[in-house]
């Protein structure tokens, strides 16, 4: 007799649902776009953190609504404010995304992220934090910080070359490339194309296979695995917070993001 699922409200975006040893996080800002506010990646970050002591789960699965995010939310008022701040302040400030990322990349329990539709920038990135990705064939990736003269930070980098290898992580991260669902399977970045609207169902089924092993020898293997195919990951990435904010306030990145406003090409100056 399978588990009766059970449902409770986390947070304002946030449902989580358990099913034996399975739980399911939908994030579901309510605006069609699931963007990345600062409320909403707090809410992620912190139902992650909820979970890392959470011994009767062995599988989390992580889903969006129709679509999974279309990246950060350039409208947030939240975010308003921050020319004001002193560097340090600033620096405090762009933490949340990474914690957020790495606050999933340290669950203990097996991660799989159900992607319906727009799989954009942070959004990319958090799911490149989990164990599985698996998406419905109308998905869309891309990375489009390096265009827009940033670079591409939250750790993410080491993840995604452990994933697809140097050669693709260039093309998606430098070049922004925009990947199908299709290619995203042939480039290592997903690991099953479903139906469009079944992601979650076969994520689920995935989950389950996860969640009937033995949870102690499950966790520990998980662990093995992450250390032997990212042990640099750190040592690659610990600046990309300082990176970041060196590149925001660079003339090409207000460059990019007048151009990209303006519908034209670029005029990038090395400054």
């Amino acid at each position: 007799m399978p588990d009766t699922p059970k449902t409770e409200r986390f947070s304002d975006f946030i449902t989580l649902e358990r099913a034996g040893r399975l739980v399911t996080i939908t994030y579901d800002r309510g605006d069609g776009l699931n963007a990345l506010s600062i409320q909403g990646m707090t809410e992620l970050r912190d139902v992650a953190r909820a979970l890392a002591d959470d011994d009767s789960s062995s599988v989390i699965l992580l889903t969006g609504t129709s679509v999974f995010s279309a990246g950060a939310d350039l409208k947030d008022p939240d975010r308003k404010g921050r020319d004001e701040m002193t560097l340090l302040q600033q620096r405090s400030a762009v933490r949340l995304g990474p914690d957020m990322c790495q606050a999933w990349a340290d669950l203990e329990q097996v991660t799989i992220a159900a992607i319906e539709g727009f799989c954009i920038g942070g959004g990319l990135a958090l799911v490149a934090a989990c164990d599985h990705r698996i998406c419905s064939d109308t998905a869309e990736f891309r990375l489009p910080e390096v265009p827009l003269g940033m670079n591409m930070s939250w750790r993410s980098v080491p993840r995604l070359v452990a994933l697809m290898g140097p050669s693709r992580a260039k093309q998606l991260i430098m070049l922004g490339r925009k990947l199908t669902a299709q290619t995203a399977l042939d480039w290592g970045l997903v690991d099953e194309v479903a139906a469009s609207g079944e992601a979650v169902l076969a994520a689920t089924a995935l989950a389950r296979a996860y969640a009937a092993l033995p949870p102690i020898a499950l966790r520990m293997t998980k662990q093995a695995i992450d250390t032997a195919a990212q042990p640099l990951a750190f040592a690659t990435s610990f600046m990309d917070r300082d990176q970041f904010l060196l590149a925001s306030q660079s003339n090409d990145q207000a460059e990019a993001i007048r151009a990209f406003l303006e519908k034209r090409a670029p005029d990038f100056s090395g400054d």
